[in-house]
């Protein structure tokens, strides 16, 4: 197998192929990736959902580019492509996967918003860890994940290199399968030739996104 091909074997198991249909509401999570904002904001002009919302402060990558909160950022990004603000909400306060749910969850709840539904917005190699993450931090929630439509060789662009993006996407496989160890996430089922994949990526030197010391 070559790079590429393993690299298409991890894009293609991150993603979890939910059809869309009507929403209470859009979460929109936040990140480096201002695409994730467009593809919020798509979803909520065609109609899916009466509110969208965008979560996020700065994370590992966003600190480095940005000095607002990835939600002001994102909303910003939505309103210029024809989103109301009046219907965006903004949570700015959380710093991973875990507490954009949590808080997004605890903001809506403040204002008597208590959904049934949501579509939630991630980047294209974090769709599976983000279910993931709703199903044990939200479980009652029905949540569908959605992602920019944008194919593993597109997605690369300034200041995110092919490679870069394989080291983040074998960081996000690891994280699955470390935060359900932990009880952080929802476990996952996870083919044999993933990781098959994973490993001979890691063994290719793909390991700058892994977290230290553990074990998968």
């Amino acid at each position: 197998m070559t790079i590429d091909q393993d690299a298409q074997t991890i894009w293609d198991y991150h993603h979890v192929h939910h059809e869309l249909s009507a929403a209470d509401g859009i979460m929109v999570l936040g990140s480096h990736d201002t695409r994730v904002a467009e593809r919020g904001a798509d979803v909520f002009l065609a109609g899916y959902a009466p509110w969208i919302l965008f979560s996020g402060n700065l994370g590992a990558l966003t600190t480095e580019i940005w000095t607002r909160p990835e939600a002001e950022i994102f909303a910003d990004v939505a309103a210029a492509r024809g989103v109301p603000r009046d219907r965006m909400f903004l949570e700015p306060r959380s710093t991973n996967t875990a507490e954009n749910v949590a808080f997004s969850r605890e903001l809506l709840a403040g204002r008597a918003i208590h959904p049934r539904k949501v579509i939630a917005v991630q980047k294209p190699y974090m769709e599976r860890r983000t279910l993931a993450t709703f199903r044990q931090v939200w479980p009652e929630l029905e949540v569908l994940v959605t992602s920019p439509q944008i194919a593993l060789a597109d997605y690369p662009r300034d200041g995110i290199t092919r490679d870069d993006v394989i080291h983040i996407m074998l960081g996000d496989l690891q994280r699955l399968m470390v935060y359900a160890r932990k009880g952080w996430s929802a476990p996952q089922d996870m083919p044999a030739e993933v990781m098959a994949a994973f490993r001979r990526l890691a063994a290719a030197g793909y390991t700058r996104r892994l977290l230290p010391g553990e074990p998968v």
